[in-house]
C-alpha cells in the first residue's frame, strides 16, 4: 500500500465514524408530558429542577424533574410500579402509576419507536 491508500483509507473510516456518531446517537428527550385521566395535564421543560404534583382518584402524585431526567417520586398506588420505574432519561421512556391514572413519559425532537410493540 501506498501513503496515498492510507489517506483514502483514514478518510473512509473518518468519515463512518462521524455518520454513525452523528445519525444513529439517541435523541435527548427535552421535555417531561404528564398526563392524567387520559388528558394531557402538564408539559415540562428537562433543563431546570421542578416538582409538580398531579391529582388522581386516589391521590396525589409527585413529580420531581432534574436537567435531563424525570420520576416519579411518590403515589398513593398500592404496589409503587411508577416509582419503582426510578429516573427516566431516554427518548420515550414512560412510568405509569394505573390506579391513580397517571402516566409520565420523556419526548424529544422526533418520535422513538418500541420495537417490542410492532
Amino acid at each position: 500500500m501506498h501513503p496515498g491508500d492510507w489517506l483514502c483509507v483514514l478518510a473512509a473510516l473518518s468519515i463512518t465514524l462521524y455518520a454513525a456518531m452523528s445519525l444513529w446517537s439517541p435523541d435527548r428527550p427535552t421535555r417531561a408530558i404528564v398526563r392524567a385521566g387520559g388528558r394531557t395535564v402538564a408539559t415540562l421543560p428537562l433543563d431546570r429542577a421542578a416538582r409538580y404534583e398531579v391529582r388522581g382518584p386516589l391521590g396525589l402524585t409527585l413529580i420531581e424533574i432534574e436537567p435531563g431526567r424525570a420520576r416519579v417520586k411518590s403515589d398513593p398506588g398500592p404496589r409503587q410500579y411508577c416509582v419503582k420505574q426510578g429516573w427516566l432519561s431516554r427518548n420515550g421512556a414512560a412510568a405509569i402509576c394505573a390506579p391513580n391514572e397517571v402516566s409520565l413519559q420523556l419526548a424529544g425532537r422526533s418520535e422513538t419507536y418500541d420495537s417490542m410493540a410492532y
